[in-house]
């Protein structure tokens, strides 16, 4: 048979499996793409704590081994990067990536988790924007985020999430996708894109009016899915927009206070 197309993914790992790099082999697997990833971080939600965070970076220089492991073995035709959570984490993946002049590079800006240090975050959000963020062909904040990296104080229209993207695309990023999902007012769920031309909305009705865990990593894992096989970014995002919120009608339960994105049939 002929190989798959490659996604290079730079994530944590989520013990539970419900976000994270498992949440991003899991969509690389259902829409044909082979998934090679190093681990950034390890997170664990602590039970005895209201399921908060418990964060462990990965040492640096496993990183990099882990990186070039995956390099020596693919060419791969996407990369997906999610939450890298420490400075030397950050510093390690621009290196990664500078050297390597990899295509279609989605980035995943997470900032923080309950978890970490406070006084980490700005940190890690100046050496994001400075170090991984110019080297992004998509960026894919949620509000929240956007909210941080474009400096508005608050988003609270479709309109705004479009002005949000147009300047977080100015530290450098070719593309910004500002998720509005369930944040959207209204009743549809909506996601902005700035390709760097225009603006575009990407809408489905809302199912709920709660998050589900793994949607932000699942739609843009399926972002560097689509761009991987070849789709333009447009059809890339529709087509992960749709297998998300397909993935949200699904939702499973267990334990945790929260639903969490099922990529099967």
């Amino acid at each position: 048979m002929t190989n798959p197309p490659v996604t290079f993914v730079i994530a944590g790992s989520e013990a539970t499996g419900g976000a994270g790099v498992q949440a991003d082999l899991r969509t690389l697997q259902e829409l044909g793409v082979y998934g090679a990833a190093a681990l950034s971080c390890i997170v664990s939600f602590d039970p005895k704590d209201d399921w908060n965070h418990r964060f462990v970076p990965i040492d640096a220089e496993v990183i990099r081994h882990q990186a070039e492991a995956i390099l020596a073995d693919w060419t791969p035709a996407s990369v997906k990067i999610g939450m890298l959570g420490a400075v030397p984490t950050i510093e390690a993946v621009r290196d990664i990536l500078t050297a390597a002049k990899l295509p279609n590079i989605v980035l995943d800006p997470v900032l923080i988790c309950k978890g970490q240090e406070p006084g980490a975050a700005l940190d890690i959000d100046n050496s994001l924007r400075a170090e991984v963020l110019p080297l992004a062909d998509v960026l894919t904040p949620n509000v929240i985020e956007a909210q941080i990296l474009s400096g508005i104080e608050s988003l609270d229209s479709v309109a705004d999430f479009g002005e949000a993207a147009k300047r977080i695309a100015d530290h450098g990023a070719k593309a910004v996708l500002v998720k509005g999902g369930v944040d959207t007012p209204g009743d549809q769920a909506v996601d902005v894109l700035w390709d760097g031309s225009e603006l575009v909305e990407f809408a489905r009705p809302k199912i709920g009016e709660n998050r589900v865990s793994g949607a932000g990593d699942s739609l843009a894992s399926g972002i560097a899915a689509g761009l991987a096989q070849g789709q333009d970014l447009h059809t890339a995002v529709e087509n992960a927009k749709e297998f998300v919120t397909a993935g949200i009608r699904r939702a499973i339960s267990a334990q945790t206070p929260f639903d969490v994105v099922w990529q099967g049939e």
